[in-house]
Parts: structure tokens; C-alpha cells; sequence
């Protein structure tokens, strides 16, 4: 028995389609950090509010982690790039259709960054809690305030703790940037299938977009491992080999 297809993988490196494919990369690498760093920045805002001893800010964390973790990211990006312009003045809606550069990148900044900060705040909610009790009490004992103990001493730990579930969040990240083609941002899903609308090679366009993907995805494992191994808290997380 024949394979009758035949491969053709120079389409991925011949000239315009090699140049696509480096821009869809560039675009889903600077997207993914872009919105990781975001995500983990507002996710360890609201997850120490969930645990604060001020029950306003905790109802208010919650209903955010509740509200952006429970919607699908894909219904959230249409929401903020169709839905969220309307309401507003329709000058400011024109300036943010034509005006705004690269307006769909930064609409998929925005989505992509609040909905995994709310998955983000989940677990340095969890991991705060893990933390004992007596680091609270002794922290507070020193005459630190509550701001002073949650910014030096708790979150720093809670961080260190939830390295692995952080990673996951991470690879997810640069995983969710795939979406961003459904509002136009030519990443490198969208790329792919831009190669083979020209080239009609869909399984070589769909492999290589694959294999982007799988190597991003084992550096930013690599990176954590990394990090896990120098940051690991002796008795609370188990230090990666």
C-alpha cells in the first residue's frame, strides 16, 4: 500500500511563506508574554484581595474571579472586540475601529490578560491559604502591617508554592493566543492557514503551526523547571530535579 500524498515541506521556509510563519511566531511569542506578565500582575492583585480580612474587597475579588474564569475566553473576545465598542460615544468607537494601531492585538491583550488573571488569582488564592497560620501571626507580630506582611513575606511564598500550577497557567497562555485569529491578529495559527489557503499544503501549514507550538511550549517548561529548582520552599514544594 502507496501513500499517494506528497510531502512538501520547503513551503514553510520558501519566500513569502517562511516570512509569515517567522511574523505569526513573533506576533504569538510577544502576545503570550505581553499577556502573561498582565495576567500574573492583576491575578496576584485579586487573589490576595479573596483573602483579605476586609470582606468588601474579598466579595468583589471573588465575583471577578467568578465572572471572567466562568465564560469562555473565545465568547469574552468577541465581547470586547464587537460588543464593548457599541456602548460607547461614536467617535470614540471610530477612533478605536481606524485610529488605533494594531486595534485587535490589544483587544486580544485585554481578554486574553483578564480572563487568565482571574484563573491566576484562583491559585494564588489556594496558595495563600496552603501558607500556615503562624507565618501570618509572626509576620504581623514583627509590626509589619497587613499590606507590609501580604507584599514581603505571604505572597513572595504563595508565589514560590504555586510554580507548578503557575507553569500550566503559562503554557495556556501562549495555547489561548491561538484565538486571537478569530478577530483578525496574524499569529501563527492564522499564518499556517494563510500558507495553505495559498499553497493547498494543509497538513505541511497545520504540522509546522503544531511544532511552533510544542517548542514554545517546552522552553517556557524549561524556564519554569529553571525556576522551580532555584525558588523551591524546603518542606512546601518538592524541588524539580
Amino acid at each position: 500500500m502507496t501513500f499517494a500524498y506528497e510531502f512538501r515541506w520547503s513551503v514553510l521556509w520558501q519566500h513569502p511563506y517562511g516570512e509569515w510563519m517567522l511574523q505569526g511566531i513573533w506576533t504569538t511569542l510577544t502576545l503570550g508574554t505581553i499577556c502573561w506578565f498582565l495576567a500574573l500582575l492583576l491575578g496576584i492583585i485579586v487573589g490576595t484581595c479573596r483573602v483579605t480580612p476586609w470582606r468588601p474587597l474579598r466579595i468583589l475579588a471573588t465575583a471577578y474571579t467568578e465572572f471572567f474564569r466562568d465564560i469562555p475566553l473565545l465568547v469574552q473576545l468577541f465581547f470586547w472586540y464587537f460588543a464593548a465598542p457599541r456602548v460607547l460615544p461614536a467617535a470614540i468607537e471610530q477612533y478605536l475601529y481606524r485610529q488605533v494601531p494594531n486595534a485587535e492585538f490589544w483587544v486580544v491583550v485585554i481578554a486574553l490578560s483578564i480572563y487568565t488573571s482571574s484563573r491566576v488569582a484562583e491559585q494564588i488564592r489556594s496558595g495563600l491559604q496552603s501558607i500556615p497560620q503562624d507565618q501570618f501571626f509572626a509576620a504581623l507580630s514583627t509590626g509589619l502591617t497587613h499590606f507590609q506582611m501580604y507584599r514581603y513575606v505571604t505572597i513572595p511564598l504563595a508565589i514560590r508554592i504555586m510554580i507548578p500550577p503557575l507553569t500550566t497557567e503559562f503554557l495556556t497562555t501562549f495555547k489561548n493566543t491561538s484565538l486571537a485569529m478569530t478577530v483578525g491578529v496574524l499569529e501563527a495559527t492564522f499564518m499556517s492557514q494563510q500558507i495553505e489557503a495559498y499553497t493547498f499544503r494543509g497538513l505541511e501549514a497545520t504540522t509546522g503551526a503544531c511544532l511552533v507550538y510544542l517548542v514554545i511550549t517546552m522552553m517556557v517548561v524549561l524556564l519554569m523547571g529553571f525556576v522551580e529548582k532555584k525558588l523551591a520552599v524546603p518542606g512546601l514544594i518538592a524541588r524539580g530535579r
